[in-house]
């Protein structure tokens, strides 16, 4: 027998498939990577586009003449009316309700954020009986809106005798612990055990632990907390519009805006300019603050 004879008949392999070289892949994973990120930046245009559109025309429209709005709509104000957002700001009337929107917006952003942290502490670092219960309740506030309380609540506060801004105040202040409590507690939690452990052993109280030490730690939720209170009560209108009444020197902005469209009802690009006017404190605040609300929400949610 020969070693032809003996050799093992050999099976005919199924053809491979062609390996693209490692260059052509990298070339190919990086058209894909290119495709997405063009495709991502598009849709950021369409969303920037959509957002800041209607603010942008909202700012022209209070440079142009009531004949202008009305024969060019979509266009550049032509000629450009410096007058109407002049006139406006000139009116000490505008000053007064913008001084009354700050002072409630900050007094209402302080309440919310000591408050809130205060609540947030015991929920966030200590077990005791009811702690999650009494977190649950502070949940359920978001399930139930203003305007379902706002009346009972304007019952309330005339029964109280409150009103004016110190009204307005208490009630934005307790509407806004709920959402404060829950950024913060997941944000308070996530610090360290042992450095309050630390704390305790070189005989810091509990008390002296949460303003000298927890407040300063805790500073970029606060801040976040802070910069969303501040917006919300300084955008605030339902409340203001039942509390807020006669004097147009007591009302705040938004309150205001309302006030001033029924006086200039025709005056359409008047009324643009304030609102343009009216707008800008609360959009320029957040945009200077974007970047902390960014870091504070992080660091809730890596807790």
């Amino acid at each position: 027998m020969t070693a032809t004879d003996t050799a093992k008949p050999t099976t005919a392999s199924a053809p491979r498939r062609p390996v693209a070289p490692p260059h052509r892949r990298f070339a190919q994973a990086d058209k894909a990577r290119d495709g997405s990120t063009w495709l991502s930046i598009g849709v950021a245009l369409v969303g920037v586009a959509l957002t800041l559109g209607p603010i942008i025309y909202l700012i022209l429209g209070g440079f142009r003449t009531q004949q202008d709005l009305s024969t060019n709509p979509t266009g550049l104000p032509d000629p450009f009316m410096w007058s109407n957002y002049g006139d406006i700001l000139a009116n000490d009337v505008f000053w007064r309700q913008a001084l009354n929107s700050l002072i409630v917006a900050t007094v209402t952003t302080a309440g919310i954020v000591l408050l809130g942290t205060m609540a947030a502490y015991p929920l966030a670092r200590y077990r005791f009986r009811g702690r999650e219960g009494i977190f649950v309740v502070f949940t359920t506030g978001l399930m139930f809106p203003l305007t379902v309380a706002v009346l009972p609540l304007y019952l309330l506060l005339r029964d109280m005798g409150l009103s004016g801004l110190t009204g307005l105040i208490i009630p934005q202040i307790a509407f806004g612990l709920p959402m404060t409590i829950i950024i913060l507690r997941p944000f308070l939690r996530a610090l360290p055990m042992e450095l309050e452990e630390a704390a305790f052993m070189d005989g810091v109280s509990r008390i002296g632990f949460f303003w000298r030490m927890l407040l300063p730690l805790a500073r970029p939720g606060m801040v976040t907390v802070g910069v969303l209170a501040f917006i919300q009560s300084w955008n605030a209108y339902l409340l203001p519009l039942l509390l807020l009444t006669g004097d147009p020197r007591g009302m705040t902005l938004p309150l205001g805006i309302t006030t001033f469209q029924g006086q200039y009802a025709s005056a359409t690009t008047l009324i643009m300019a304030y609102t343009s006017l009216a707008m800008i404190p609360a959009l320029v605040f957040f945009l200077l603050m974007e970047r902390r609300i960014v870091d504070g929400l992080t660091g809730a949610v890596k807790g």
